[in-house]
């Protein structure tokens, strides 16, 4: 799930603007910050009983100087990879999700937009449009049998979803062929019924089909166990809609017409030459940002053909 804060595939390394200073830099900060979500974890391990199962970094792992870098499990001939879908319960059934389609398409989003990523109070959640959603899932050489349905036999309603599309991580100096497993959604009255875990299994299997043995994902929970940590900045373009409607809510000593004047956007940008990115410009972005990128220990490396998707105008809206 992209948009919350702890990753294990998003590259961190902030950088502390005066590096003589005698104080932790912000990301020595997140880092402690993260040992201690990982201690606080360790006592809640009988939560991650699936997890434990996996061929994912343990908790109990954390500092081993000892361990190899590298993959936890090689791969497995293609030939010994399981070629039926998992089993699930009796009431359910799998499908492949055609984005391309219309009518499937909406199916997907209506199950988003009303059991997706929410707040504590059950009062918000991402409302990504269809656009986006096809744009987010149609990558260079993405593999539609990644796209996974879950359908209630007898109504044919859908009731959980789960993604991948491939990417290439570089892991130091090493670029690897993985999946990104993204938008992981079971029905609100389904959660009790283990969907979750076994719709891993499936998407692990499918993308192990396509000879690619490795994947990342994001949560906003601490999983067994971050490679990294992200964080996050906002900046509310419309403050009074949202203090309105309970997301924000006025600071100390502050006015609705003193907030509104400062989250006001100027009337034109400060850099100069700041303009919209245009198809002849994919090159020089591309080396913008994989110079940008190189900074860090883990990357996505992405090429040309990377960049133009990701600056298509079908993905310039979210909602």
């Amino acid at each position: 799930m992209e948009d919350n804060n702890s990753t294990s595939d998003s590259p961190t390394g902030s950088q502390n603007p005066n590096p003589d200073a005698n104080l932790s830099s912000e990301s020595d900060i997140s880092i402690d910050a993260l040992a201690r979500k990982v201690q606080e974890s360790l006592s809640l391990a009988k939560r991650h009983k699936f997890w434990e199962t996996q061929p994912v970094g343990q908790f109990k792992d954390v500092g081993d100087p000892s361990l190899p870098e590298g993959p936890i499990e090689p791969p497995t001939p293609l030939s010994e990879v399981k070629q039926e879908p998992y089993n699930l319960p009796n009431l359910y059934e799998w499908i492949t999700c055609d984005m391309n389609s219309e009518d499937m398409c909406t199916e997907v989003y209506n199950l988003l937009t009303n059991n997706y990523v929410e707040d504590d109070e059950n009062m918000f959640r991402f409302n990504y449009s269809k656009e986006f959603l096809r744009w987010a899932l149609h990558p260079p050489g993405y593999f539609k049998s990644w796209h996974i349905g879950v359908r209630v036999k007898s109504s044919k309603k859908l009731v959980a979803f789960i993604t991948g599309v491939p990417a290439r991580i570089r892991s130091r100096d090493a670029v690897v062929n993985m999946a990104e497993i993204n938008f992981l959604c079971v029905h609100k009255k389904l959660r009790s019924k283990r969907l979750a875990p076994v719709m891993i299994k499936e998407v692990t299997r499918r993308v192990h089909l396509e000879n690619i043995w490795q994947a990342a994902y994001t949560a906003g929970v601490v999983l067994p166990t971050p490679i990294s940590t992200c964080q996050y900045w906002h900046r509310s373009l419309n403050p009074k809609k949202l203090i309105d409607v309970g997301f924000s809510r006025l600071g100390a000593r502050m006015t609705m017409s003193r907030t509104i004047k400062l989250y006001k956007l100027p009337d034109s940008t400060a850099t100069p030459g700041f303009r919209k990115m245009e198809p002849h410009d994919v090159p020089a972005v591309t080396r913008l940002l994989r110079n940008y990128l190189s900074q860090f220990l883990v990357a996505p490396d992405f090429d040309e053909d990377d960049v133009e998707a990701l600056a298509s105008s079908k993905g310039r809206r979210c909602g």
